[in-house]
């Protein structure tokens, strides 16, 4: 890969690698299920997803239970371990941060570029021992992400998010590896380690992936 690269090409490097865009724009959800490591308490994670409708995250740490939610159009939790033990909409700006998790590739399997997000190469940095590819990206919310590209294999290895958690503004970082084929060419990472802002440290490890199985919309439903 040369030095010459302009984001777009990167950004169509990394679709290629992880299936195709046109491959992932047909797959309508994903199911994935493993371990958790959450500050050395263990637990267990299910993700759900349809494609550009929602995604759901059920993590269930010593007995706890945490659910994250995101929609086209809302997004809700219910996070014992910040006291809410019931359903609470999210903040508007932690709804926009969290938003594009419901596609799968991100904002970029979409014309990003028509829709309003703007995309640029701030040349390479060093993520552990690689020397990564990486691109900004601010949404047409206004929401800056940084994206890291391996040089080599084109995989997104990981992205910076200043979001908020336990009502504190933080740098969320998360970094992906372990990537797999599924039955249906597309590829994504199964360990997938989550820092925020050195305060919290989450380790995913999944077990299982179901590609394009029924999936009823009520699910991302926020509970009364």
């Amino acid at each position: 890969m040369t030095s010459a690269q302009t984001a777009d090409e990167i950004i169509g490097k990394y679709l290629t690698a992880i299936g195709g865009k046109e491959q992932i724009s047909q797959i309508t959800s994903v199911y994935m299920e493993g371990s958790l490591d959450a500050m050395g308490n263990q637990g267990t994670i299910k993700i759900t997803q349809v494609n550009g409708k929602g995604q759901k995250q059920e993590i269930d740490v010593m007995g706890t239970q945490v659910v994250m939610c995101v929609t086209d159009s809302l997004g809700w939790q219910i996070n014992p371990m910040s006291g809410n033990y019931s359903a609470e909409t999210v903040s508007d700006d932690q709804y926009k941060a969290t938003r594009d998790q419901i596609y799968l590739g991100g904002p970029f399997v979409k014309d990003y570029a028509a829709e309003g997000y703007k995309v640029e190469l701030q040349g390479q940095e060093t993520v552990a021992d690689v020397n990564a590819y990486k691109i900004q990206v601010i949404s047409p919310s206004n929401v800056t992400y940084l994206y890291y590209f391996h040089p080599e294999t084109a995989y997104l290895i990981r992205t910076v998010l200043t979001g908020e958690m336990m009502g504190q503004v933080m740098n969320i970082e998360t970094t992906f590896s372990d990537y797999q084929k599924t039955d249906v060419g597309y590829v994504l990472p199964y360990s997938i380690e989550t820092n925020y802002g050195g305060q919290f440290f989450l380790v995913t490890k999944l077990s299982k992936v179901e590609i394009n199985q029924p999936v009823d919309l009520a699910i991302f439903a926020k509970p009364l």
